[in-house]
């Protein structure tokens, strides 16, 4: 991808972090610990899913550009996304989906520690960000349960996708607490 779209979904990805964090940082472990009548997550349970599936889209990612690394095609695209991946991209905001067993959160986690990790995923992007700006990454790809084979480029979107995706949950779930 060209250095400036990298920009653009870096930039993107680090606005959804901060919407994660601004919508979990002023609840107290106890509230964010509470399951809500009716709700299958707790809001701590939400929040480390969100870092769960970040941690898996960072090393989803590391291994597509090692691949691309490999295969030493640079980049010379103005975009790595397929016309399937935009088309599903506005399909899955109306739609409501079952996380696979491996990102379900097994709860017990705090915010806090769900955060910290995190911010861990968002360095080890952040590493990576070279190897997005050299490499042509849309010919590896790895599959996704909804949207179907995703190149490196689109797991980097979905990332920051999937977190705004769940602070719209978080902020409903909020609104049902006791004061």
């Amino acid at each position: 991808m060209n250095s400036e779209k990298v920009a653009e979904i870096y930039a993107a990805n680090q606005r959804a972090r901060e919407k994660v964090i601004a919508a979990v940082k002023d609840l107290s472990a106890e509230r964010s610990l509470s399951p809500l009548e009716g709700e299958k997550w707790s809001i701590a349970q939400v929040t480390e899913h969100i870092a769960m599936v970040a941690d898996a889209a960072a090393r989803i990612c590391a291994k597509l550009l090692g691949q691309s690394e490999a295969a030493d095609v640079e980049s010379d695209a103005d975009t790595a996304f397929s016309d399937t991946f935009l088309t599903k991209s506005k399909e899955i905001a109306a739609i409501k989906l079952q996380a696979p067993e491996r990102v379900q959160p097994v709860g017990g986690q705090s915010i806090e520690q769900s955060l910290a990790k995190l911010t861990a995923v968002s360095s080890r992007f952040d590493e990576l960000r070279p190897l997005f700006e050299q490499y042509d990454c849309r010919e590896q790809t790895f599959p996704h349960p909804f949207f179907g084979e995703l190149n490196a480029g689109e797991w980097l979107a979905l990332a920051g996708l999937h977190a705004e995706r769940h602070v719209k949950q978080v902020e409903s779930l909020k609104s049902k607490l006791r004061p």
